[in-house]
């Protein structure tokens, strides 16, 4: 099976609409226009005097010129081509050579919530647009936490994203030099999920660290390693990550003799192909160290560089041969079990079945 469009031919959404996604960072949004496409719709972003975030359709009620290459006027945005003047919430409140406004001059205004330093925006029926929905991305700006990370945009379906995340098996094949040694391929985990979550836990007992922990924990000797991926539908996965030193009970909840991660996920369809991934790394050891900060930042932008190049290739592999499909193994689970949750928030919109996570092996 291919990777599903973003449309079908009647038009009708591929992926989830009634569901917050993470449109930007806080800090790429100012006082200046932000077009971004999500969900195969063109939008725009901009922040109002108070701070707000406005996300409007990026298509000019009149001529269909995209708003983002207006102008803001205090909080309006001004089309670029003949002066209409939109408010935020897409309301024309203003059109060249006429006093009278017709009543259906507007554009559509999408619902955002800035939270966990992200801008997440609601692609469906405003109505729904609960802000307790927002996923649980807390670490990101928790006190007791230190955090950076940056966006990719790949050019594959977030699908493949997730699934990727989900089966950290490939770290032994992808990522060889820094996170991945044979222990990862090696160990075994245990896959649950219910109705909101999947999770997969793999604990790797008495090992030698790969090179990238064994620099974070600062000494040498075997370890407990752990990874706790728990993904949120439609695309949040976060990754609780580690290693201590091994028999010391982290095992049992003791990480005192050890190093702690938080490797946060939320992956935006932009369309059936492409996708906006933003990514952070949230630690709770020593947090004055701006050095640490940049040194996992930067060491997990080279990490997810490699997961980029596959994630690509990929996705061109199944646009060249379509009729092939993707196989699951048992390796797979997590992945299966997420896409069933997304199929699942898809069929419930009344859209299109999602194509399937693939045929058994």
């Amino acid at each position: 099976m291919s990777a599903a469009p973003d449309h079908d031919p009647q038009g009708r959404p591929g992926f989830p609409l009634n569901a917050w996604y993470a449109a930007a960072w806080d800090v790429d949004l100012q006082r200046s226009l932000l077009p971004r496409t999500i969900c195969g719709r063109r939008l725009v972003f901009y922040r109002r005097l108070d701070g707000q975030v406005v996300a409007l359709e990026d298509a000019c009620w009149h001529r269909s010129l995209p708003l983002s290459l207006g102008r803001l006027v205090g909080d309006d945005l001004q089309c670029g081509y003949h002066g209409m003047v939109f408010n935020s919430a897409g309301t024309c409140v203003a059109m060249p050579t006429q006093e009278r406004v017709p009543k259906q001059a507007c554009v559509r205004s999408f619902p955002v919530v800035e939270r966990h330093r992200f801008a997440w925006v609601w692609m469906g029926d405003p109505a729904l647009a609960d802000p307790a929905r927002v996923p649980d991305l807390h670490w990101n700006d928790d006190p007791h936490w230190m955090s950076d990370g940056r966006t990719i945009h790949a050019k594959c379906d977030y699908r493949l994203v997730i699934d990727n995340l989900m089966d950290l098996t490939h770290e032994t094949f992808v990522h060889e030099g820094s996170i991945g040694n044979r222990a990862v391929a090696e160990s075994p985990f245990e896959c649950t999920h219910d109705e909101r979550f999947v999770t997969v836990t793999r604990w790797m007992l008495g090992i030698e660290p790969p090179p990238f922990w064994a620099n974070q924990l600062g000494r040498a000797g075997p370890v407990d390693r752990w990874q706790v991926i728990r993904f949120e539908p439609p695309g949040t996965v976060t990754i609780d990550v580690g290693v201590a030193d091994a028999g010391t009970g982290a095992p049992q909840g003791d990480r005192t003799r050890g190093v702690n991660a938080y490797v946060l996920n939320t992956i935006t369809p932009e369309t059936g192909t492409t996708s906006h991934y933003f990514w952070a790394i949230a630690r709770n050891y020593r947090l004055g160290e701006q050095r640490i900060t940049t040194e996992l930042r930067e060491g997990v932008t080279r990490i997810f560089r490699e997961d980029e190049v596959v994630l690509e290739a990929q996705q061109r592999a199944l646009e060249a041969y379509p009729d092939r499909g993707l196989v699951n193994l048992g390796i797979d689970a997590g992945g299966v079990w997420s896409r069933k949750l997304i199929a699942r928030m898809v069929e419930s919109e009344g859209a299109p079945r999602p194509t399937g996570p693939g045929r058994a092996a």
